[in-house]
């Protein structure tokens, strides 16, 4: 059979089994979730699908399942009001934290004070801010010194960080291995599809893993 000069280059196929699919909102939110997407790439999806793009990449996300699926938003990806009060200098031990406080500067410098120049935001003193509104700094400060002992153990990395995670997870398993041997793991990883959320395996690439 002749092939016919004017009907221009064949659509490509798709893809093999076991391949990563192009990112087109033809995906289910199953199969967006089957594999590793760097941020920019999820951002560039939400774009062309007027998807809010904001809250992180789990967030983000989990969004994208969503409208690939025909879903409604989740309920997570409201937007907060557009003013949230935050505590403004000055504030002492018995100012109350109010929802939505961010770790802004203000508590800096007074944490700072109270606690001294090593103070910084790690992850207790992030989530204790985030979530115990009504509670005063002077409750912050007896949470910081309560919590320094674990604060000097092993962290746990967040999954969001899974290239993190995954780097020290190789290196623990192959303590001759080479930086570059374990950058060529993690591109394997990640080339590889997950289970969909749900069906009792990992819980999808999305928002697990770092844009890297």
């Amino acid at each position: 059979m002749h092939s016919n000069p004017d009907a221009g280059p064949a659509a490509p196929g798709p893809p093999a089994p076991g391949e990563r699919p192009p990112l087109t909102p033809a995906l289910t939110g199953d199969e967006l979730a089957r594999w590793y997407w760097t941020l920019a790439e999820l951002t560039d999806l939400a774009r062309r699908l007027g998807v809010p793009r904001g809250g992180g990449k789990a967030a983000l996300g989990e969004r994208l399942r969503a409208v690939l699926d025909g879903k409604p938003l989740p309920t997570a990806a409201a937007r907060r009001p557009a003013a949230v009060r935050q505590l403004s200098a000055p504030v002492d031990g018995d100012s109350v934290i109010p929802e939505g406080q961010r770790c802004s500067q203000v508590l800096r410098e007074y944490f700072r004070r109270e606690i001294g120049p090593g103070f910084h935001f790690d992850g207790y003193m992030r989530a204790y801010i985030a979530e115990n509104p009504g509670r005063t700094l002077a409750e912050a400060v007896a949470h910081w010194h309560a919590t320094r002992a674990a604060a000097a153990g092993p962290q746990e990395i967040g999954a969001q960080f899974e290239f993190n995670r995954f780097l020290r997870a190789w290196h623990a398993d192959h303590p001759g291995g080479t930086r570059d041997e374990a950058l060529a793991a993690w591109h394997t990883h990640r080339s590889a599809p997950r289970k969909p959320p749900g069906s009792g395996g990992s819980a999808g690439a999305i928002g697990t893993a770092r844009s890297v």
